[in-house]
């Protein structure tokens, strides 16, 4: 049986994402579904994240991100395929 393609993705979280511990959010759920990639806070009040992973992985995080951690109040997430980098794992970048 054939493996299941990796594909990349990029979510742009905006809302109340900064500050209330969103991009270690991240970094859990997409150890959880073994995802690699980053979360990075923008100078524009979102939060980035680039996940690398199969498509039902980044469509469980797509739908965690659009909830975010307890204090985070989601507004809404953008999403653009991106190209495959490779990633050891998810880390979050300054």
């Amino acid at each position: 049986m054939a493996r299941a393609a990796v594909i990349a993705k990029r979510f742009f979280v905006r809302g109340r994402v900064q500050g209330v511990g969103f991009r270690y959010f991240a970094q859990r759920v997409a150890s959880e579904l073994a995802v690699t990639g980053y979360a990075r806070s923008l100078d524009d009040g979102r939060v980035e994240v680039y996940a690398v992973g199969r498509a039902e992985q980044l469509s469980e995080l797509a739908g965690r991100l659009s909830k975010g951690p307890r204090f985070a109040d989601v507004r809404g997430v953008e999403e653009q395929d991106a190209a495959v980098q490779q990633y050891d794992a998810f880390s979050i970048e300054a």
